[in-house]
Parts: C-alpha cells; structure tokens; sequence
C-alpha cells in the first residue's frame, strides 16, 4: 500500500495551542483521526483569522481540495497539542498548507498533514489567482 509523505517546510508562521478533550477520544483510548483532523482544522480557522486581521479583516476565499496525514504517535485526553502550520508548494493559484502537530509538554511529533488550498471565487464558482499579499504572507 502506498503511503501518504508529508514533508515539513523549513519554517512555521503561525502555531496555536489545542487542548485534547475527552470527545476527541476514540475507542482505543486515543484521538482518533477524525478527530485529529478537527483540531487541526481549529488551528487553521485561527491562522486563517490572523491573517485577515493582518490585512485589514480581508478574508481569503478557499477551497480545500485535498488532505493527507501521517501519525507518528498517539495522543491522548488531557494533553495539549501545539499545531504549527507553515506553506508549501505553491502555483499561481494555490499552494499546499502544512501542519506539524506536537505533544506541548513534551514536544513529540504526533502527527503531520497537508491540505491542498486552491483560492475560490464563491459567487462565480471558479478557481482565482492567489493574492500577492497573501502569497508574500505565506512565503515569508
């Protein structure tokens, strides 16, 4: 079976705190992977949220239009996990974002993933150009 290979940027630009909670839990006693996506998915609505606060509130319109994941380890109730994210692959509209997700206390990588973004006009329905501003953001 092939497996998913996700590699990490040379830097993260944004990372966030989320706590394990005991609805996150699956019944072999650890998070389970749906779950891992959720929390990965808290730490980006906040990064998402810092950049529009960074540029005047403008919101990036988005589309996710594919995902990976690789666990390295298990993570379990009560702990508290750092999610870093970072940017990669980019083309003139989209890029790859990237997550590292670690145990806080310890710092073990749990768990590593990336979403394909392409950039998304809603009301016409069409793929758009990345904004320079943003891409700069990203790139930084």
């Amino acid at each position: 079976m092939a497996r998913i290979e996700v590699k990490l940027p040379d830097k993260f630009i944004f990372s966030a705190n989320i706590p394990v909670r005991i609805s996150d839990i699956n019944r072999a006693g650890h998070v389970s992977w749906a779950s891992m996506f959720k929390i990965m998915d808290e730490a980006s609505v906040q990064f998402w949220d810092s950049l529009a606060a960074d540029h005047n509130g403008e919101r990036i319109p988005r589309i996710v239009v594919d995902a990976g994941i690789n666990y390295k380890k298990e993570a379990f109730h009560g702990q508290t996990l750092k999610v870093e994210i970072g940017a990669a692959d980019f083309s003139s509209k989209g890029f790859d974002i990237i997550y590292k997700v670690s145990e806080l206390v310890s710092g073990d990588e749990v768990a590593r993933a990336k979403a394909g973004v392409l950039c998304y006009d809603y009301q016409n329905k069409k793929v758009t150009a990345i904004p320079e501003w943003l891409k700069k953001k990203l790139s930084a």
